[in-house]
């Protein structure tokens, strides 16, 4: 059975026992909610390097299966798969050979099952990937193609030419490995073209037979109980003469095309663009609201690194300047890192260089156009600068996507080769190989991080879970903040603009609720005077301790931060004469004990203490009243006078909320 497999302990079950195909009953913990993915917080893994079941070295789909729980402690609400169809690998699965299976070294279809219904169980939607733009090689769809005379059904599936010359004004995108997007294939006697590798050719979507396939596959996937489907890189399905052959019109219709053939048939499934373009360039995928769902936002991504270490707003408030507000129903997704290089094609050519030189010193830091690094490398390992970024990432518009790994500030290793730097097994305990494998060091699939400052042993889940003050535990209720405030998902934003530039705040409002965010993006102490007064009487609350500010008034507010210091406040208005309201709401209870001395200083005393925090916050004499109390403790009573006119004068010990 598919759950004795998760139950027994690691290494026990193997991916052949599961390939006997358990049933599990689809569960129906999840609500049908189209717009799931605007409150969601999304965990990008890498199967083959999260958790191997079987010991071959290699993470697979029932590794993953056993690691819900942590997932599911974590706070996530959705976790994107990267690639897991079978594939010659040479792209890390980006280089599809058969898009209606699952690799074998991860495991098979029912495997997958397996993971969707215990996710589902958990409350944790799927996401996986779906390259329309291009196949392996391998691909039994090209190998007829090469054979097949031109003009053919089969050699229309993708795109040929007797000539390298044709839509010259296509830029190379690997231009690292790739001189030209036209490859000669000896067997077909023609050029076919490729947006990326050489080993990728492109489908050709002026076929309407490739649509179809499309579809096919979409269902294929959605069949299967997957939630929302990725669509790599989308903006060059289709080429021109005369243009970058990127964003074309026919992209943009076929997407519509697409929309609507999902949601005739699909209830609650989602698309996620990946277009690497320039805002008013990549918002254009969401159409009308009749595109994609999601878009990534690839331009903020290194504004924010920008910013931090300029210690200026400027860089981030100018490119969501420049960012067109969506269509209702529709979300971006934002980021810090993920499995690709830090990319720097969006920012100007002086940014790009800015960033080289403060973040990539050494050239193998470098790939492609950008930055091969993981997130606590890129910010030398300082834990203030990581929180005040997952701070930003989480509470700008947008949903949060958290790169595996980076919730412990695990390493990189830049001298593997491509990508693979970022894409190193997932640290799990001080044991051999991280807890990743049982295998033989030498046949896992990357690497594990050796590096000192990084090494396994002292970063890892375990670790971490064992000190609430670690990194992981942060995350963990950075997470569960989010999740309270539907505003972050879902709420406008309006960005203040005070005389500090080395501050960034801004107001976040949905249904009646209101949050301020302010964030030091300065390694020094600072201040900042907001203007407010459209709040004035209002009373901030710090989020994360529940502490109650001073109340805004017509004057600027004033706030100090710390150093890389941010501030979720929420703007809460209190009602006319509260004291007034709550002295007069509160009953005083009566409480029954034998005598005054068993009740303040014998085994009824803490009926007392339990009824004192109640009573303490309708005194107007008891200055703690606007602190929230969490508990009272009688420290000492003293009895004066004799008879039933005695009193009882108590020593009470407050602790608050906040301390």
């Amino acid at each position: 059975m598919a759950i004795s497999a998760l139950d027994a302990p690691a290494g026990t079950a193997t991916k052949d026992t599961a390939r006997t195909g358990s049933k599990t009953s689809r569960s129906t913990g999840l609500a049908e909610d189209p717009l799931w993915y605007k409150d969601a917080i999304i965990y990008e893994l890498r199967t083959r390097s999260f958790y191997d079941s079987n010991g071959d070295g290699i993470g697979d789909l029932l590794g993953l299966a056993a690691k819900l729980d942590y997932i599911k402690d974590l706070g996530v609400t959705a976790i994107w798969l990267l690639p897991l169809c079978p594939s010659p690998s040479k792209d890390d699965g980006y280089d599809i050979a058969d898009y209606m299976d699952v690799h074998p070294d991860v495991g098979t279809i029912a495997d997958l099952k397996v993971v969707i219904d215990e996710a589902r169980r958990r409350g944790i939607r799927i996401i996986t990937e779906l390259v329309m733009n291009h196949t392996s090689d391998q691909h039994p769809w090209f190998q007829r193609a090469r054979r097949a005379p031109p003009g053919s059904p089969e050699r229309d599936f993708y795109v040929w030419s007797d000539t390298p010359d044709r839509y010259r004004e296509a830029r190379i995108i690997f231009k690292d490995f790739e001189p030209s997007n036209w490859t000669w294939d000896r067997t077909a006697n023609a050029y076919f073209w490729h947006r990326f590798f050489a080993h990728q050719p492109d489908l050709n979507f002026e076929n309407p037979a490739v649509h179809a396939a499309m579809f096919e596959v979409v269902d294929f996937w959605f069949g299967l109980g997957v939630d929302g489907l990725r669509l790599d890189a989308v903006p060059y399905l289709f080429e021109a003469e005369d243009t970058n052959c990127e964003n074309l019109p026919q992209t943009h219709a076929f997407l519509r095309k697409l929309r609507a053939h999902i949601d005739a048939k699909w209830q609650s499934k989602m698309l996620l663009a990946e277009a690497n373009q320039w805002p008013e360039d990549a918002a254009a995928y969401f159409g009308q609201g009749d595109e994609c769902h999601m878009n990534f936002h690839f331009p903020i991504m290194p504004r924010m690194f920008m910013s931090i270490q300029m210690e200026d707003r400027f860089p981030i408030i100018d490119i969501l300047a420049q960012t067109p507000p969506v269509p209702p129903g529709c979300q971006w997704a934002m980021f810090l890192r993920n499995h690709d290089e830090l990319t720097l094609e969006m920012v100007t050519d002086e940014e790009r260089d800015y960033m080289y030189r403060v973040y990539a010193a050494e050239p193998a830091m470098r790939l492609n156009v950008g930055i091969r690094r993981r997130l606590a490398p890129l910010v030398g390992n300082d834990r203030r600068k990581m929180e005040l970024l997952n701070g930003l990432l989480f509470s700008l518009p947008g949903t949060p996507v958290l790169y595996y790994g980076d919730e412990i500030g695990m390493g990189d290793n830049v001298y593997l080769g491509d990508r693979n730097g970022v894409r190193t097994p997932m640290q799990w305990n001080s044991d051999r190989n991280a807890g990743f494998s049982r295998a033989n060091p030498q046949r896992l699939i990357l690497p594990v991080i050796i590096d000192p400052e990084y090494h396994f042993e002292a970063i890892n889940v375990e670790a971490q879970q064992n000190n609430t003050h670690s990194l992981l535990w942060w995350t963990k209720r950075l997470i569960a903040l989010r999740k309270q405030h539907r505003a972050f998902g879902r709420g406008s934003i309006d960005f203040l603009n005070p005389d500090n530039s080395r501050v960034l705040a801004f107001l976040r409002e949905f249904e009646g609720e209101t949050i301020l965010v302010v964030a030091n993006l300065s390694r020094f102490v600072q201040y900042v005077e907001l203007d407010l007064s459209k709040y004035q009487g209002s009373a901030p609350t710090e989020l994360f301790g529940r502490t109650r500010m001073p109340p805004i008034t017509e004057r600027p507010y004033f706030l100090t931060l710390g150093s890389y210091a941010f501030y979720w406040m929420a703007l809460e208005r209190p009602p006319e004469n509260e004291a007034q309201i709550r002295l007069e709401s509160y009953e005083i209870p009566t409480i029954e004990a034998a005598s005054l001395e068993v009740l303040t200083a014998g085994d009824e005393r803490h009926l007392l203490e339990e009824a004192l925090p109640a009573f303490l916050h309708t005194r107007p004499w008891f200055l703690g009243r606007l602190r929230m109390l969490a508990s009272t403790r009688i420290t000492d009573a003293v009895r004066l006078g004799q008879g039933d006119s005695a009193l009882v004068a108590m020593l009470v010990a407050t602790e608050y909320g906040s301390g």
